[in-house]
């Protein structure tokens, strides 16, 4: 049995599931040694009282299951979360705004409860004991549904003044581009998400220029950005040259926190990242291209996230166990 001082769990919340991991978190060393001791997944429920109730009976199933109680635990969660671990607002999380949740977690659960952003959470995993280990700067770039990021700076994981830097995917990067989910036109994350490359795939489509895309789906309409995936892999010309526009698109903001934050490593993750080290190879090729005098500084550090879908609630446990 895992000394009780030292078995935490971190919790990742996205806007389709709950994902709880135990594991000896403050012992580990890199992602090897990463060796989860129980996990429990579960479908959100887009109520704030309902999230809860998840949380607590995964803790309870996952504690029964490692044979002791937990000594703290972590949350990352989707959304604006500020200092005291309030959820300000998500718009992965319809309807939860101002949810306490951290007050109410360590409440109902008598232990120390860390609340932060899943990306924040992420970005930690990644820079304590994944692809960015070692490196003292470090930004996070994850593609999924939306865009998150996080920042390690000196050493430490940079927050802001409020709790809530890391909203890169929300930077305007068009002015007058088509509007978001969340009423804003042109932020980076319409262009650079699963979305965007659905998007990007159905317009070829439609103008005619991504004909194998429409065989596999069966219209314009119903190409998604998994088919541009299995295109990929299959090595279809035009897959190809769709993912380096892709690439290049995500780049642009790359190369933006390139300049305001002189990084040593990039690292790119979400669940974009199956498609594999070629979707980094083309970021990495285009980063070095947009970064201001890159012929004449160091390269940054353009790398695969090792955790993959784990990286949050990793990060959430790893910060977690460092709390107490």
């Amino acid at each position: 049995m895992v000394d009780k001082l030292s078995l935490h769990c971190g919790f990742d919340i996205g806007g389709t599931k709950i994902l709880g991991i135990a594991a000896d978190y403050a012992n580990l060393g890199s992602a090897d040694d990463f060796r989860p001791l129980a996990v429990r997944r579960m479908l959100v429920i887009e109520d704030s009282s309902a999230i809860v109730q998840s949380i607590l009976k995964m803790v309870g199933e996952l504690e029964s299951e490692c044979g002791q109680s937990f000594s703290s635990v972590g949350v990352g969660i989707a959304g604006i979360v500020d200092r005291e671990g309030v959820l300000r607002y998500s718009p992965n999380i319809q309807g939860v705004y101002d949810f306490e949740i951290r007050s109410i977690l360590q409440t109902e659960l008598g232990c120390p409860v860390v609340v932060e952003n899943d990306c924040t959470a992420a970005t930690w995993a990644e820079s304590q004991i994944g692809a960015g280990r070692g490196s003292r700067y470090m930004a996070l770039v994850a593609l999924g549904t939306g865009i998150g990021t996080g920042f390690v700076l000196d050493g430490k994981l940079y927050k802001g003044w409020n709790g809530f830097a890391g909203e890169s995917g929300h930077m305007t990067v068009e002015q007058t581009g088509d509007k978001h989910l969340t009423g804003a036109r042109g932020p980076w994350e319409y262009y650079v998400s699963g979305p965007g490359l659905r998007r990007l795939a159905q317009s070829a489509a439609a103008r005619g220029d991504f004909g194998s895309a429409i065989e596999r789906a069966g219209s314009v309409d119903a190409v998604q950005s998994e088919h541009v995936h299995s295109l990929i892999v299959d090595n279809d010309p035009r897959a190809m040259d769709l993912l380096d526009d892709f690439c290049r698109y995500t780049a642009v903001g790359v190369a933006n926190l390139v300049h305001v934050l002189d990084p040593e490593t990039v690292v790119i993750g979400g669940g974009l990242i199956d498609i594999g080290e070629q979707l980094v190879d083309g970021i990495r090729k285009w980063t070095f291209h947009y970064v201001l005098g890159g012929e004449y500084r160091p390269k940054v550090k353009v790398a695969a996230a090792q955790l993959a879908s784990n990286a949050a609630a990793v990060g959430a446990g790893l910060l977690a166990a460092s709390s107490v």
